[in-house]
Formats: structure tokens, C-alpha cells, sequence
């Protein structure tokens, strides 16, 4: 039941997320459109730019990515103090009830802040479901599970894709039959213009009902329980978490350096401000985990810098690997839908496909690299990984300029290689961490590199206006626009290649106690 009710809750996490790549590019494009109109002199049209939405796009999508980091070590720490199956259960209902909120809208702030806080759950979902699972299933079945694991999630993506496919074909009877019922005219064209994307969210809501199997069937971990009887939960104080409040400050000044304004700001000023946020989020996300380690070293008469120093540095290890892994996949990869919608003009059912394919080639490629970690070794497999992601990334983007059949098999093939950390990284992270501090460990460590993929979103957008036409490289013309972002961004593959050797090896060794 553990088991069950953990692949359902990424598997609905991970549709939660595909939504807003499928449309995404079209919610903004609506939502700019009718500010534009509202604006707009008389006579005068209400346009807006491939590169405005673009950015406004990775606006969005970083403020998803910082609230996942958030909730992370939020929804962590709940677990960590409360238990993993109780924190689960606050943690999927608010990404339920918020996504499907973000139907409502009517700006794209709006629209951001509901993605921001959705997020939230997203983020501790993940961190709550992989310590619960990694913690009740023995240590044989580690690699399968972390496959499983990243496999529901993406296989979440592949049902958005097909509530999606089915939406487009019942659109118009829906418009019918809603019309037939008695709805006002105006809220069935509110609600169905654009390809229909604020219904394809209200869906969002449907997860909430998960909750109430993950309350009545699934048992808590019973290493968490004995961690609990012995009183070392009662050292996780709640007072901590005002620390993590001021650090998303850090990252709300980085998407505030780089959000659309009519008049940019200095390079330089928005470089140090980066560095800045990160550094304010670095340090209040790792708050309560240093406190917490601090008061368990002054009870038991240990020596806290002893336990501080290498909980934190794995802490900061884990969010490095994934910060990588999730730079590739949120700069490069989960553009590709947008890409496919710009390049047939809004051609019915190809976001769709596009996303379809990318998430069956992630399920296969989640399941292969969990077995592959446990056959080859960890650091071994992460060098694998990130040289078929950049392989397949670069072959994507630039050598498939038309929507085709050869450009859905490339889209299978780089959503297979670049999902394949989602399946290696559930394998790893919790072997980094004892299960005192797991579920916040491994939370901010995942969801820590969604604010460095955040950063990397709002580049891609700022690359794609960059980057309107061809550009030629020592004699070679590289596509321009979204192809040359995706694979500029890809490039993040080559540091993870040296990044993993400062990373311990861990292949047949236990969970830490």
C-alpha cells in the first residue's frame, strides 16, 4: 500500500507538471494578449512576441521550480517531525487543489504565484514518497524501486498528454452539452478558449482524493516510528522554519532581476544578484537541519561540528548532482513541446505527441538507469547519463527543425536520457543520508537544484530572444531561437561529468541508520 500510494502520488505530481509544458506557452499567450488588448489604443493590435512569451514562460517556470525547492525542505522537515505518511498527505492535496486553481487566472502573475505555491506539495511529495518507500522496502529491491519511483512520474506526463489528446477531440461537444445544461454563454467560451487550457488545469484538482487512501491504508515507516520513540524528533523545532521563509527570498530576487520589464537591468546587477539569492537560500534552506543536528549533538554529549560538517556537505553534494540533472531537463529538454507548438504554428495534438513521446522514453529510461547504478556502480552511471544527455540533446535540437516522425523518435530519445537522473537520483540520495534527517536531507537536496534549474529556465528565455535567427560557429550554422537555447543549456552535462567524482560510491552499502 506504501508503495502503491507513493507511485500514485508522483505519478500525479509528475502530471502536474507536464501540464503547464504542454500549455504553458498557451496560457501566456492568451493571458498577454488580453492585457495587451486591455491596453491597447483603438485600432491599434494586441500582439505579443515569440521572445516576450518565452521569457514570461521561464518566468513561470522558475517560480515553479523555487517553489518546489521550498517545499522541499518544508514538507521535509514535516516529515521528519510528524511522520512520512501524514506530511505525504498535506503535500499532494496542496498541489491538487492549488493547480487546479490555476484555471481561474487572468494575469500571469497570477498564474506564477498559484504555480509557486502548488509546488510546494510537488516538492515534498517527492522527498516524503522516496523516504517512505526507500525506508520499508529492503535493500535488495533499492534499484527497482528508484526505478519505479522515476518511471510514475513520468508516467504521469504520458496521462496529461492523453487528457490532453481527449479534451481536444470532446472540446466542442463539451461547449455543446455545457450549453444545453444552462451555462452562460461566456463561461463556456472562457473556459474552452485556446485549446481549452484552463480546463485541462481545473483536472488538476483530482489528485486531492488520493489523500484519503494515503490516510486510511499506508503505514508510516517504521524506522521514522523508532526514531520517533526514542525522542529524536522532538529535536526539530518549528520556529526553524521562519529561516527557510526568508530563504526563498533569495530566490523570489533572482526571478525578480530577471523577469520582463521594459527597461532591463545592468548585466553585472543581475549577475551579483543572483549569486546573492543563492547564497540567502542556501542558508536559510539549510537552517533547520544544521539546528536540528546542533540540538540532537547537545543531548546525546556528541561533538556537533562532528555531525554538522558532513550533513551539511552532503547536503550541498546532493544538491549539486540534481541541480545539474534538473538544469538539462528545465533549460533544455521541457522546452521541446513549446518548440514543437511555435514550429507548426499551434497544429492540433502536437504538444501532445511531443509530450508523449518524451515521457515513454523517460519511463524507459528511469527503470534502466536505477538497474544500471546498481550493475555499474553510481558515479560510473552519472557519467553515462550525462554524456547520452548531451548526445541526444544536441542531435534533438539541432539536426530536427521540422515536425516529423524523426523529430517525435528524438524527442523519445532525449526525454529517455535526460530523465534518466529522476531514476538514478532516488536511488542515491537517500544512500547520502540516516533516517533522522533523510526526508529533509534528500528534500533540499532534489529540490535545492530546481533553484539552480530556475536560473537556468530564465536564461533559456532570455536565449531564445537572443538567438531569433541562425548563428555561425568555426564554420558551422547552428539553428537559432529555441534550438540554439536548448543546446547552449544541454552543455550543463559536461560539469556534471567532473561534479560526481567528489561524490561518495555507495553501490551495496546499506541506508545509514
Amino acid at each position: 500500500m506504501a508503495l502503491a500510494a507513493a507511485l500514485l502520488g508522483w505519478l500525479f505530481d509528475g502530471a502536474e507538471m507536464g501540464v503547464f509544458s504542454m500549455v504553458g506557452r498557451q496560457a501566456i499567450k492568451d493571458l498577454l494578449q488580453q492585457q495587451a488588448a486591455a491596453s491597447a489604443t483603438a485600432g491599434s493590435a494586441a500582439t505579443v512576441s515569440e521572445g516576450t512569451i518565452a521569457i514570461w514562460f521561464g518566468v513561470v517556470t522558475a517560480g515553479f521550480l523555487v517553489g518546489a525547492a521550498t517545499g522541499g525542505v518544508l514538507f521535509g522537515w514535516l516529515g521528519d517531525r510528524i511522520g512520512r505518511v501524514r506530511a505525504m498527505t498535506l503535500s499532494i492535496l496542496t498541489y491538487a487543489l492549488f493547480t487546479g486553481l490555476c484555471g481561474t487566472v487572468s494575469s500571469a502573475w497570477q498564474l506564477g504565484t498559484l504555480r509557486f505555491i502548488a509546488a510546494l506539495g510537488m516538492g515534498g511529495e517527492w522527498s516524503l514518497g522516496v523516504a517512505l518507500v526507500m525506508e520499508i522496502w529492503p535493500n535488495r529491491s533499492r534499484a527497482f524501486m528508484a526505478g519505479l519511483i522515476g518511471a510514475a512520474g513520468n508516467a504521469g506526463y504520458l496521462l496529461v498528454g492523453a487528457v490532453g489528446l481527449v479534451l481536444n477531440a470532446t472540446l466542442a461537444g463539451l461547449s455543446t452539452r455545457a450549453a444545453d445544461a444552462g451555462v452562460p454563454q461566456d463561461w463556456i467560451d472562457w473556459l474552452v478558449a485556446n485549446g481549452g487550457w484552463r480546463l485541462l488545469m481545473m483536472c488538476g484538482t483530482a489528485p486531492a482524493l488520493l489523500t484519503f487512501l494515503v490516510r486510511l491504508f499506508v503505514p508510516e515507516s517504521e524506522r521514522w516510528e523508532q526514531e520517533r520513540d526514542r525522542g529524536a524528533t522532538n529535536h526539530w523545532a518549528t520556529r526553524d522554519l521562519l529561516a527557510v521563509i526568508a530563504g526563498a527570498l533569495g530566490p523570489a530576487l533572482i526571478i525578480f532581476l530577471w523577469a520582463p520589464r521594459s527597461e532591463p537591468l545592468a548585466v553585472w546587477l543581475r549577475a551579483v544578484g543572483t549569486v546573492a539569492g543563492l547564497v540567502i537560500a542556501t542558508l536559510g534552506y539549510t537552517f533547520p537541519v544544521v539546528r536540528y543536528v546542533r540540538r540532537q549533538a547537545a543531548a546525546t554529549g556528541a561533538n556537533a561540528s562532528l555531525l554538522v560538517r558532513p550533513t551539511l556537505g552532503r547536503m550541498l553534494l546532493a544538491a549539486g548532482l540534481s541541480g545539474i540533472a534538473l538544469l538539462g531537463t528545465w533549460g533544455a529538454a521541457q522546452w521541446v513541446p513549446t518548440w514543437a507548438d511555435k514550429i507548426t504554428g499551434g497544429q492540433v495534438h502536437v504538444k501532445e505527441y511531443a509530450l508523449m513521446c518524451s515521457a515513454a522514453g523517460a519511463i524507459v529510461g528511469t527503470i534502466l538507469a536505477a538497474l544500471a547504478g546498481d550493475l555499474f556502480g553510481r558515479r560510473w552511471t552519472y557519467v553515462l547519463l550525462c554524456v547520452l544527455s548531451l548526445g541526444s540533446a544536441v542531435w534533438m535540437y539541432q539536426f530536427h527543425t521540422e515536425y516529423n516522425a524523426r523529430f517525435l523518435v528524438a524527442t523519445f530519445l532525449l526525454g529517455g536520457c535526460t530523465a534518466s537522473f529522476y531514476g538514478w537520483l532516488p536511488l542515491y540520495l537517500p544512500e547520502l543520508f540516516r533516517t533522522a534527517v533523510r526526508a529533509t536531507g534528500q528534500g533540499f537536496g532534489f529540490n535545492f537544484g530546481r533553484i539552480l534549474a530556475a536560473v537556468g529556465a530564465l536564461q533559456t528565455g532570455n536565449l531564445v530572444r537572443a538567438f531569433e535567427g541562425d548563428v555561425t560557429l568555426a564554420g558551422m550554422t547552428l539553428a537559432g531561437g529555441y534550438p540554439l537555447a536548448g543546446t547552449t543549456m544541454s552543455l550543463i552535462y559536461l560539469v556534471g561529468i567532473a561534479f560526481i567524482w567528489l561524490a561518495p560510491e555507495t553501490k551495496g552499502q546499506p541506508l545509514p541508520e
